[in-house]
């Protein structure tokens, strides 16, 4: 399967994301995105921070997350998952061995529902070696 299609079918097709974009783990190669979900470098070097930081609490759930243009308040923030709510909409990113799933879900789903879609294709990446 392609890049492009894990965004497109394990993601988005799901209907719990309407977002989603795959990085490798330095937030400094787009290996596939969603249609217009753009995200600065700046914002890319705040997640690939909050992932470094190896304080508990880390540091962004303090400060927050940006991504597309948009401040995120973080509810979650550890070695492989960082969860952030905006209202009722958010971000659910997830880092594999290789890569980042960077999602964001609407107001009218359930943050568990997409975390559990963002989630699970990580374990499978994980397992597959990415």
């Amino acid at each position: 399967m392609s890049w492009q299609a894990y965004v497109d079918q394990s993601l988005v097709g799901t209907g719990h994301v309407d977002k989603a974009a795959i990085f490798n783990t330095e937030g400094t190669s787009c290996w596939a995105t969603s249609k217009d979900f753009k995200l600065s470098p700046q914002e890319l070097r705040e997640v690939v921070t909050a992932y470094n930081d190896t304080n508990e609490p880390k540091a962004v759930q303090a400060t927050g997350l940006h991504l597309a243009g948009e401040k995120y308040f973080v509810i979650k923030a550890d070695e492989k998952s960082l969860y952030g709510k905006k209202g009722k909409e958010g971000v659910v990113i997830v880092k594999t061995k290789q890569t980042l799933l960077i999602t964001h879900y609407p107001e009218t789903v359930q943050p568990g529902q997409a975390a559990t879609v963002v989630e699970k294709l990580g374990d499978y990446l994980v397992g597959t070696g990415y």
